[in-house]
């Protein structure tokens, strides 16, 4: 029998009280009534008292004891270290000297499922709930460093359709596969988490049939979905053509199976993936990615397809083939998140386009604001070297450094525009 109890008490029994720098977790109820649904997992998450919840903070301890409290009222077992709800890891990082120090938690939990013959072979559901704190490093707007970052779209929204998911998959009836659901520290600081899990798996990582990654997947009415990975299974480019059409959301599929999320740390063990994402926006990694600006209705759409696929597989009705070499193997600096090079301060746009980079914004006070870029711009050469997507444009970037001025080429209303700037400095920022 499923016993339900009051957040607040889930939270005194499955976890050790961690006190923020100045008071206690603040409890659920006070910060979410009124509200149901996936948007009162973001509220929660998002709120100042959390404080951005920097891998290893406090505030990153007040969202992994909520999101366990979560599963634990699902009924869902923990599947953590020692039997827990938690899987600690180190932070620090030999390939990113701005990763904070100390110790974070990813939070793990398991839906067992009904068919014995099926109990060794499962379906991952994973988000990271790590953001940036108060900014001091990632932050495209440098002028607001100290503020807090909560990071409501990237990714509170992306851990509130994870338990959106785990909700809807626990009501029944049980899948035949087990579906494991992962919520990942250290995603900003260079997919540390993801990356440990992969490396001291809790459950034997070669009986997983896919990984379903969510990172900003908050603003699904502003510009409907993009899902990579695509090309990493021989059926997902089917499987989601069906689903979006069922499920009336509009789809831009991708098919690199590697990128600066963690379903990276997947497929580079040879795990199906796919990532779903509605795009940056404004607020990207700004203090005004907020609760209130997330789509509420669109997150519970697209945690109960999220939710669908996982029950197609791991009910068999979805067969998963693995593809390999799906995308530009990542080199180790660059998966890790590092960071390293010259700055220019473009914010992209992941809508796909023929070549280049479509922007969707600068910075505030970048060597990209004041050279004269502007949302909607598409990059197609910078410092005399053609760039025929993200991963070209940075590969230029690193090739210099701060202070070197570079003439930039974007198409703008269908005719080239030539631009100069001068690169600043990432550790600057």
């Amino acid at each position: 029998m499923k016993v339900h109890y009051q957040l607040s008490a889930l939270l005194a029994l499955i976890v050790t009280p961690v006190a923020l720098t100045a008071q206690a977790c603040p409890e659920p109820g006070s910060l979410t009534a009124g509200l149901t649904g996936p948007i009162a997992h973001v509220r929660y998450l998002a709120d100042d008292a959390l404080e951005g919840r920097l891998a290893g903070s406090s505030g990153e301890r007040c969202a992994g004891d909520y999101i366990a409290a979560r599963f634990a009222a699902l009924g869902l077992a923990p599947a953590g270290d020692s039997g827990s709800y938690f899987q600690e890891l180190p932070l620090a990082s030999t390939v990113n000297p701005h990763a904070p120090a100390g110790t974070g938690r990813n939070v793990v939990a398991v839906l067992e499922g009904s068919d014995a013959a099926l109990a060794e072979e499962y379906i991952i559901i994973g988000a990271h709930y790590d953001h940036l704190g108060h900014g001091q490093f990632g932050s495209t707007r440098p002028d607001e460093k100290g503020a807090i970052h909560n990071g409501a779209d990237d990714n509170a929204s992306g851990v509130a359709a994870l338990l959106h998911a785990a909700e809807l998959l626990s009501q029944g009836p049980r899948p035949a596969r087990p579906v494991l659901f992962l919520a990942f520290t250290g995603e900003e600081s260079g997919l540390l988490g993801s990356a440990f899990y992969a490396r001291q798996a809790t459950r034997p990582l070669g009986r997983a049939r896919a990984m379903l990654n969510m990172d900003m997947v908050g603003r699904l009415s502003q510009g409907g979905l993009i899902v990579y990975g695509v090309d990493t299974a021989q059926e997902w480019r089917d499987v989601l053509t069906r689903l979006g059409t069922e499920r009336d959301i509009a789809m831009k599929l991708n098919g690199e199976g590697y990128g600066p999320s963690d379903h990276t740390s997947f497929y580079l063990i040879d795990i199906p993936v796919l990532h779903f994402f509605t795009n940056t926006h404004g607020d990207y990694h700004a203090p005004s990615d907020d609760w209130q600006l997330i789509d509420a209705a669109g997150l519970e759409s697209l945690g109960g397809m999220v939710a669908g696929l996982a029950r197609d597989i791991a009910d068999q009705r979805v067969q998963v083939t693995l593809v390999r070499g799906a995308g530009q193997k990542p080199q180790a600096a660059a998966a890790a998140g590092a960071g390293y090079g010259a700055y220019l301060g473009t914010v992209p746009d992941f809508s796909p386009v023929e070549r280049g980079v479509l922007l969707g914004g600068v910075s505030a006070g970048s060597p990209a604001e004041q050279a004269g870029l502007q949302k909607g711009d598409v990059l197609i050469a910078l410092a005399g070297k053609p760039v025929a997507d993200l991963q070209g444009m940075t590969d230029v970037l690193r090739q210099h450094k701060p202070g070197d001025a570079v003439e930039i080429v974007v198409l703008r209303g269908g005719q080239e525009v030539q631009l100069q700037a001068t690169l600043g400095s990432r550790s600057a920022r």
